[in-house]
């Protein structure tokens, strides 16, 4: 076809309003141009930003994302993955709310290739998560950079994987006897934890690092209460980049950035070419993380 006369097709169809058939279109091809995202994670913490990573990957290539919350409900959980493969989905996305647990229905021998993102994926998948030893790393260094020689962590349950790996990471730059403080992902917590670190009888911290960005909150409230200024006495550093509580911390909080929208985005990318029949090792990919720098955490060197 002519370039003129597919221009002029393209006019037309706009103007009229003209949609092709997809159902039409999906029997042709043998695909429905749709992805199934299956997901515990109910609160969208994590899930959201992976979904816009997916899309992101699949609008060019005109497939859409099928979003069903399963919540820890196996039974729940069958109901909707029956229901994305009656809708003939090329393929389905897991992910959920920890790396270290995995959804309550079992994905494997399905018709349509699978990809983990964010959880425990089934034996010889491909499964996409964040570094978190690199993302501890990062905010460990950050703190010696500026000039922070006592540095504590103050994380969440002792019972996660990714706990454990922060926790490994930190105390590989900031010593082995720097003080880790384990508790829940609340503020409530965080508020806690320097009541401890300053109840400990040794030299008092001047860098703190987060296992996530509500931790950091309670932490900076809490220093603030005792007259402890952030970042000139005591510099601080969440987990998460969860934009609502990391900007609207005072001062705003400098954080890790999983990167779950390029995690979403590799999931996608692989969930096509898996469903295209291109060849893909299996195995756990572990994607960087960034540094957000904010104002809790001075970028001037101390003395």
């Amino acid at each position: 076809m002519a370039d003129e006369t597919r221009a002029r097709i393209k006019r037309i169809a706009a103007e009229i309003g003209f949609r092709p058939n997809a159902l039409a279109r999906g029997l042709l091809s043998n695909r429905s141009f749709t992805i199934g995202l299956l997901t515990n994670d109910t609160y969208g913490r994590f899930t959201l930003p992976v979904m816009a990573g997916i899309s992101e990957a699949l609008v060019d290539h005109g497939v859409s994302v099928f979003l069903c919350a399963i919540e820890d409900d196996p039974a729940l959980g069958k109901i909707h993955v029956d229901a994305m493969l009656d809708k003939q989905v090329d393929g389905i996305i897991a992910t959920g709310k920890r790396i270290d647990g995995s959804l309550p229905v079992d994905l494997s021998g399905l018709p349509v290739p699978v990809v983990y993102a964010f959880t425990t994926g089934a034996p010889d998948s491909v499964t996409f998560t964040a570094d978190d030893g690199h993302g501890a790393t990062l905010a460990a260094t950050r703190l010696k950079e500026i000039g922070r020689k006592r540095l504590a962590h103050v994380t969440g349950p002792d019972d996660f994987a990714a706990v454990h790996a922060r926790a490994a990471a930190f105390r590989d730059v900031a010593g082995r006897d720097a003080p880790v403080l384990y508790g829940t992902w609340s503020e409530k917590w965080g508020h806690e934890a320097v009541d401890r670190l300053w109840r400990l009888g040794k030299e008092r911290p001047d860098g703190i690092f987060c296992g996530n960005d509500q931790i950091a909150r309670g932490v900076i409230d809490a220093l603030r209460e005792r007259g402890v200024c952030v970042p000139e006495d005591v510099s601080v550093i969440g987990f998460d980049n969860w934009e609502i509580v990391a900007a609207q911390s005072r001062p705003p909080l400098t954080t890790i950035d999983m990167n779950l929208k390029e995690l979403g985005r590799q999931a996608g990318l692989t969930v096509l070419a898996l469903g295209e029949g291109r060849p893909v090792e299996a195995g756990l990919r572990k994607l960087p993380c960034r540094l957000v720098v904010r104002q809790s955490c001075s970028a001037t060197l101390q003395s």
